[in-house]
């Protein structure tokens, strides 16, 4: 058994990549699903989508590699966080639709705890701020608007879970309902300081604890999957919320080491060590990793909108048709205009956490066109990682490293890569493997199975593709975060 199979169930589509015993790639396959929109704000998504496409791209990339279930040791699931399912234990069928991370229905929700005063002990429990982002609310509208719901929860014949605990419980044939500490500390229900479900929280939000799974370290015995499934039983032995198995697939185990990953969004995680770092900057406090019963706590903080504003230029003004045109338009583009755009499309993340903003441009002038926009499009991702970065440095109070790893999508581009480092003044670096999510799962898995080594390990195996170092004069890189800035402040006030 010299295998290990990588679920990376996300917001889009599910994958799934087969890594040999050395964590190189072998196979991969993925499938995008169907998203549900049934109001402005709501995003679901069916959770048959969601099993289906895991187990169909599972199959896939074992077939495409030629390797059987009894080839593979282990299987390592990562997955969307926050996203929220109940499920009816004995059929095993969901009673709503899963309600989707970035889903704001509960808004209402949040701003009534918040003015009844309950956000303070809530952050200093969880780590989390009062936002619809989170399970928590999502748990309470479903119990509050599904007919009988709550009576049944209560009674134990329902079981909540993120998308790690629904796919191990359809894997192991309703036999395993468990979840790790990353996932359950994006709950809004777990205490990060006790490492248990908060019973005062959870009567707060109105969850029965009969409804919550067991929470396990990330790499652990999380059940073993049906035999009808793959041919023969698998075990589940590692399990991490996307962003928290990047940060393992980055090798980010030391304090003071940070990772950016890129997609849709952005996610930068600051490891903090057994530090719980309170925010004062309005990041998150959560769980890095967790193993030997042990939790590495990280600050981690959120952009709503990274390769998405790319998108939108491809998508929605159709100025472009690839991703990739965007870097030859950004070199062409007059850099004395200085447009500037704040891409608010679904309000601003960390640390400013406003919902209710929503996109501009400054600076346009007669002469501003296509290369302008693309050129700010891709200095805005590199502006809000630094108000991140900066943030978490004045939370960290300690000498942190300053080297940002990144992966995900975005970090193809090099001009995007060297604009990073410049505005930062600090080294990018952006590693030879750039599947970390799954590759971080896949270890967590293998180091269970006795495959994988230590994490000081694992870390030797880390490679570099290249460093970007910082090339922008410091009176440069001062005026133009300022502008930026200043243009944030700008967006908010209207």
């Amino acid at each position: 058994m010299t295998h290990i199979l990588a679920i990376d169930q996300g917001t889009t589509s599910s994958r799934a990549i087969l890594f040999d015993a050395g964590l190189r790639v072998v196979a991969s396959a993925q499938e995008e699903f169907a998203q549900h929109y049934p109001r402005p704000g709501w995003v679901e998504h069916d959770p048959s989508d969601l099993w289906s496409t895991v187990a169909a791209t599972a199959r896939a990339v074992m077939e495409k590699a030629g390797i059987r279930a009894d080839s593979i040791a282990a299987i390592g699931i990562t997955n969307q966080r926050e996203t929220t399912l109940i499920w009816d234990r004995a059929t095993g069928q969901p009673i709503h639709r899963a309600i989707v991370w970035q889903d704001r229905r509960t808004a209402g929700i949040c701003d009534a705890l918040k003015d009844a005063g309950h956000e303070p002990m809530i952050t200093a429990r969880t780590g989390l701020l009062l936002d619809p982002y989170f399970s928590a609310t999502k748990v309470k509208w479903l119990l509050d608007h599904v007919e009988g719901a709550r009576a049944r929860a209560e009674a134990g014949e329902l079981a909540f879970g993120t998308v790690d605990s629904w796919l191990i419980w359809n894997l192991t044939g309703g036999r395993a309902h468990v979840t790790d500490a990353t996932n359950a500390a994006r709950t809004m229900l777990y205490n990060i300081a006790t490492g248990a479900w908060d019973a005062e929280i959870c009567a707060l939000m109105g969850v029965p604890m009969a409804l919550l799974p067991e929470v396990k370290d990330c790499a652990a015995d999380f059940g073993m999957t049906r035999a009808d499934l793959f041919g023969r039983e698998i075990p589940i032995l590692g399990v991490a919320g996307d962003q928290q198995a990047a940060t393992v697939g980055q090798a980010c185990f030391v304090p003071g080491m940070m990772k950016s990953t890129y997609g849709t969004g952005c996610f930068a995680l600051l490891n903090t060590g057994a530090d719980r770092v309170p925010s004062t900057h309005r990041l998150l406090t959560t769980i890095a990793y967790q193993l030997n019963d042990k939790p590495t706590y990280a600050l981690e903080g959120s952009i709503f909108i990274a390769g998405a504003v790319v998108q939108w230029l491809r998508d929605g003004l159709k100025i472009i048709r690839h991703a990739s045109e965007t870097q030859g338009l950004a070199e062409a583009a007059e850099e004395a205009q200085g447009v500037i755009l704040v891409p608010a499309f679904t309000g601003l993340g960390a640390p400013y956490w406003r919902p209710d903003c929503r996109g501009a441009v400054y600076g346009l002038t007669r002469n501003s066109g296509t290369a302008e926009l693309a050129r700010a499009a891709l200095e805005s991702v590199g502006y809000q990682t630094r108000d991140l970065l900066d943030a978490m440095r004045a939370d960290w109070g300690a000498a942190a490293d300053g080297v940002l790893r990144v992966d995900g999508g975005m970090t193809a581009s090099d001009w995007a890569m060297q604009f990073l480092s410049d505005i930062l003044g600090a080294p990018v670096d952006r590693p030879m493997v750039t599947e970390t999510t799954a590759l971080g799962a896949a270890y967590l898995a293998g180091l269970q199975a006795g495959i994988c080594g230590s994490p000081e390990e694992f870390s030797k195996s880390w490679a570099l593709d290249r460093r970007f170092q910082p090339q922008m004069d410091a009176a440069t890189r001062d005026a133009k975060y300022a502008r930026w800035g200043r243009a944030v402040q700008a967006t908010m006030s209207v």
